[in-house]
């Protein structure tokens, strides 16, 4: 008589939180009979193939015309302050950059919601479309028409990146999990590139024969051409949940989650003097008779070491694991940071915009594969990816507008190159405590399983 197969449950237990190269529960509650052989979990994700590498593709286009072009915003504080928007202050034209910057994010709230129910292609057409649109718009407006600027460059292209740069992101789960942390690192070299090639366009465009209506369109063409090919490229792989994830129950579930809480914490803080150096370094050589062409491309400069720091990242953080990486990447931006009080100089700005922008680069790097290493349950990757980008955002809204008025019209550098470095210098420490955390953690799950193994003969 045959024994009737009962359905057991593969479980593949929770990751570790100091995983270097993705974590994330990839099979959970698989149903597998006695005389079957448990599926090796690495076959769950291709690893590579036409598709998976044309996804990577047209999510780095996504960071190159999304974040990178929003990240490029010091060519336009430069711009507006010394040419378009002359009768506002730095501290109101710094508001555009950051509700761009922010809109970036939190937008994420939506658009991972929206992705979790299989909303990825709407997402990017029409992201790709409103920025687009917005970029052509902005073109139109006019000298001193804050309002216009501020509509379709703070709010419009904002919100179309942020549509975008959540699923962008989190589709790359679909293929990789070895892998991941490198390609998401590759993926987050887009934005550092576009923030490399957009302000050495902008600036020429900007400042040469074109001048600003037609020097935007010719950059919002640009834009569109790039994002169409993005669209063509990515593809989803897996079906979305038939339940989609309750961002209520997922915030609760973050809530419970003190590490998480403390990258949401470090990220706030953090971010709010991040930002200082990407939005005034070029205005700050120039105002310290440094000469307009090495100015003009000081942000190019910044922008070159930021993207070798975003590549680098994940060969690093393969040897010293994610939260270590991102404590040494944040712990130097403070020390650059203080130490743009000492800007005098052509040799002392370029030595300041590569460290800073190498750094820098390392922290955005790690940042995406940090939340994947907290997030238990990848199914709950694009919540979480939401929650931790909106909550965190509102420093880099805050941020920059905070050092535009403590500049003030009279352009005492040092004032807001200290706020930044001691409000970072926060964030750091936040970071440190996540850290610590997590090695508590690890240490008593050790301890649990050595208990266990002593408990058997």
């Amino acid at each position: 008589m045959t024994s009737e197969s009962k359905p057991q449950t593969l479980h593949t237990g929770t990751p570790c939180h100091d995983d270097k190269e993705g974590s994330g529960t990839l099979v959970e509650g698989y149903p597998v009979t006695e005389d079957s052989n448990p599926p090796s979990l690495l076959d769950e994700f291709p690893e590579g193939g036409l598709a998976a590498w044309t996804t990577v593709l047209g999510s780095f286009l996504v960071q190159f015309c999304g974040f990178g072009y929003a990240t490029s915003f010091g060519v336009y504080q430069d711009f507006y302050t010394q040419h378009y928007l002359t009768k506002q202050t730095s501290s109101a034209i710094s508001w555009i950059g950051s509700f761009n910057l922010f809109l970036v994010t939190s937008v994420g709230l939506v658009s991972g919601s929206l992705y979790d129910r299989g909303y990825f292609y709407h997402l990017m057409i029409v992201g790709s479309l409103l920025q687009s649109f917005s970029l052509f718009m902005l073109s139109l407006s006019k000298p001193d028409q804050y309002y216009q600027i501020f509509l379709a460059q703070g709010l419009g292209s904002g919100m179309a990146a942020g549509l975008m740069f959540v699923p962008s992101t989190a589709v790359i789960a679909h293929y990789f999990r070895r892998k991941r942390t490198l390609v998401l690192t590759f993926v987050a070299s887009g934005s550092s590139l576009g923030a490399t090639i957009h302000p050495i366009m902008l600036n020429n465009l900007l400042n040469g024969p074109l001048g600003f209506a037609n020097g935007v369109r010719a950059s919002a063409g640009l834009i569109s051409a790039l994002l169409l090919i993005a669209c063509l490229c990515m593809r989803t792989r897996l079906d979305p949940t038939t339940t989609p994830v309750n961002y209520i129950a997922a915030a609760r579930k973050c809530i419970r989650d003190v590490p998480f809480i403390l990258l949401i914490a470090g990220g706030f803080l953090f971010q709010i003097g991040f930002y200082y150096p990407m939005f005034f370094f070029q205005l700050d050589t120039i105002k310290h008779g440094i000469s307009a062409t090495f100015s003009f491309y000081s942000l190019v400069i910044l922008n070159v070491s930021n993207s070798v720091g975003r590549v680098t990242s994940g060969f690093i953080a393969a040897f010293t694991g994610v939260p270590n990486l991102t404590i040494v990447a944040t712990v130097s931006c403070v020390v650059i940071n203080l130490g743009l009080i000492g800007l005098s100089n052509l040799a002392s700005a370029t030595v300041l915009a590569v460290i800073y922008g190498y750094f820098a680069g390392l922290y955005i790097g790690v940042w995406v594969p940090l939340m994947a290493d907290l997030t238990p349950d990848l199914s709950e990757l694009g919540a979480r990816m939401g929650i931790c980008f909106c909550l965190s955002g509102f420093g880099s809204l805050i941020g920059t507008p905070i050092s535009g008025a403590l500049l003030t019209s009279n352009y005492i550098w040092w004032i807001p190159a200290l706020f930044s470095g001691a409000i970072a210098l926060a964030g750091s420490m936040v970071y440190i405590a996540m850290c610590l955390m997590l090695s508590k953690g690890r240490s008593k799950g050790r301890g649990a399983q050595l208990e266990v193994l002593e408990s058997f003969p």
